[in-house]
């Protein structure tokens, strides 16, 4: 087993930090003000349960940095939340919108509860209440949460709704990813997806590969896998492994992946067993198969010391947060992977909740075409700009992502100055 250290989420965040802003020579005063958070709030939340009883849920919302905009960052509905795990989400919220040059800092929110096992009505009691316990906190232009693990377009509705309910006016860019119907923006839901293709046609050009010659693996098969998975495979990519929490399968032949997402969100069924799938295997070990593109799209630290050296791939594209810890970093590295960072490869969902916000705020909303249009624009120059501060800085593209993004907010924070 990895040690307790290499597995917590916020010291792989603080690290990764450390080498970047050493790298770029950042002064001892801004090194500390961009190391903590601004704010970090615990609720203590009482819900009345279905059942009758009265039931009390931790809660948390974090606020890394305002520097360039206002928070940004997803709620998350998790038996296994924890306030470092939000710290670290909310730090990399930071970075990733830096990364992408959109005008937001990080944030991050999330609930110690199992959505699994509570009815809708017990969930949008939750989701309410945990809004009016923030609402003075949140807002456009200070705090703007969205969906996370757990959480979907319905429960942004609720909190939209309890927001607007407090400040006694609708107020639809609160949040993003949001329905249609509401404020939210066409091709959304399929951003943060879209996004890590774009990343991978990127990196294919770099490195003079083509899509139809390339294998890809995914683990995870929530809105980002699947949806992922579908525009990869469209787009003539071959689908050779997939895996949900249920575990895995590897087919070499490739999958349909329009009827796998079938499978598993129309008929509700586990996705190892899908028939004629191929070779069943945990969900983890799917990340170790042979191929030239492996996705982490589920959750943190699946690629650690103990097991990075399986890793058969050309290039990882991480479509998770934090799915290789920073101790794995140099053993990546030294099989001469490709490695598109999460805070660049994950980046298309924020940059597209951004449009949303944006939209909000005129009044006016975007043809599908005309937001994909901006995202690839958005993924493509931010693609660029890493890669080309890793060989000018002579880094990796980690390591080079966190560069770029450290160096934006301090600049900023030069600008702005600290109000005493």
């Amino acid at each position: 087993m990895s040690n307790p250290a290499e597995m917590n989420v916020y010291e792989n965040a603080e690290a990764r930090f450390e080498v970047a802003a050493k790298k770029i020579g950042l002064e001892e005063g801004l090194y500390r003000y961009l190391r903590y958070p601004s704010k970090e709030i615990t609720l203590y939340i009482p819900i009345g349960m279905d059942s009758g009883h009265l039931q009390v849920f931790i809660g948390y919302r974090v606020l890394h940095s305002t520097v360039r905009g206002p928070g940004k960052g997803g709620i998350r509905f998790a038996p296994d939340v924890t306030l470092d795990e939000i710290r670290a989400l909310a730090t990399w919220m930071t970075w990733k919108c830096a990364v992408v040059n959109i005008p937001f800092g990080g944030a991050k929110g999330g609930i110690i509860c199992d959505p699994t096992k509570m009815s809708k009505s017990e969930l949008e009691r939750l989701t309410r209440r945990y809004t009016a316990e923030l609402s003075e906190w949140l807002g456009p232009e200070r705090d703007v949460p969205a969906p996370d693990v757990g959480t979907n377009e319905q429960t942004m509705a609720w909190v939209m709704d309890t927001y607007a309910m407090h400040v006694r006016h609708a107020t639809t860019a609160v949040v993003t990813g949001k329905p249609i119907e509401l404020g939210g923006s066409a091709g959304r839901r399929e951003a943060t997806g879209r996004g890590v293709m774009i990343c991978c046609d990127k990196a294919l050009a770099k490195l003079g590969m083509k899509r139809d010659r390339s294998r890809v693996v995914i683990q995870g098969f929530g809105n980002v896998g699947s949806l992922g998975a579908l525009l990869m495979s469209q787009a003539g990519y071959k689908i050779i492994g997939l895996a949900d929490i249920h575990g895995g399968l590897y087919n070499e032949n490739g999958f349909d992946v329009a009827k796998m997402i079938d499978w598993v969100y129309t008929q509700r069924k586990p996705l190892p067993e899908f028939p004629g799938g191929g070779t069943k295997m945990p969900a983890r070990e799917i990340l170790f198969q042979p191929c030239e593109i492996i996705i982490p799209a589920a959750v943190e630290n699946q690629i650690t010391t103990e097991n990075a050296t399986k890793v058969q791939a050309r290039i990882l594209c991480e479509a998770a947060n934090g799915p290789t810890t920073w101790q794995a970093d140099s053993i990546i590295d030294g099989k001469g992977i490709f490695t598109i960072p999460d805070i660049l490869g994950n980046a298309g969902g924020v940059t597209v909740s951004y449009f949303e916000w944006v939209q909000d705020r005129q009044g006016f909303f975007w043809r599908e075409s005309e937001v994909n249009e901006r995202l690839k624009d958005v993924m493509e120059h931010s693609f660029d700009e890493v890669v080309r501060y890793a060989e000018t800085h002579g880094v990796n593209n980690r390591v080079a992502a966190y560069m770029l993004a450290i160096d934006r907010v301090a600049r900023a924070l030069r600008l702005r100055g600290i109000y005493a």
